[in-house]
């Protein structure tokens, strides 16, 4: 989500798309781990900054469903300590890289905002990731759009078809 600040507001309307899109998986897994000891239980993990509003949204939203990791410091990492945020802030870098290219900039928020969402795209449906053995994170999280080798052109399409405008 892309805001100009990130006040408690937009931290719980982005924890909340979030809830929205995944919380019959949270659930199911909640469910499967709520009869054992709280120390033991395997559920799902968000890791983010010490930002105290995002704890704020996230004890209000997923608190008995979901654990809150602040991360650790990079410096940590040389140590194999896990649940670092280091792909977020990589994620955040290329982003900015990306902005300062377009050197006149945005003539609008609505312009960055759409500029985002198409990042967001691209990183969920086109681009294969190595971590994820050469899937996407959408067919990693079992969403099977067969779009074949163009796989960008391939998405405008299906939307195109599937949108219900003529």
């Amino acid at each position: 989500m892309f805001v100009e600040e990130r006040t408690k507001e937009k931290c719980y309307e982005f924890l909340k798309q979030i809830k929205y899109s995944c919380y019959e998986q949270i659930l199911e897994i909640y469910k499967k781990e709520k009869n054992k000891k709280v120390r033991d239980r395997k559920l799902i993990e968000f890791v983010c900054d010490k930002f105290a509003n995002y704890k704020t949204a996230f004890m209000k939203l997923f608190n008995r469903f979901c654990k809150l990791n602040f991360g650790i410091s990079i410096a940590y990492q040389k140590h194999g300590v896990k649940h670092n945020n280091n792909s977020i802030e990589r994620y955040n870098g290329k982003t900015k890289d990306r902005i300062k290219s377009i050197r006149s900039g945005f003539k609008s928020f609505e312009g960055a905002k759409a500029f985002m969402d198409l990042r967001r795209t691209i990183y969920n449906f086109v681009n294969s990731h190595q971590q994820l053995n050469g899937k996407t994170p959408a067919e990693m999280a079992g969403i099977k759009l067969k779009l074949g080798r163009m796989k960008l052109l391939e998405l405008i399409k299906y939307i195109v078809k599937n949108s219900g405008d003529d």
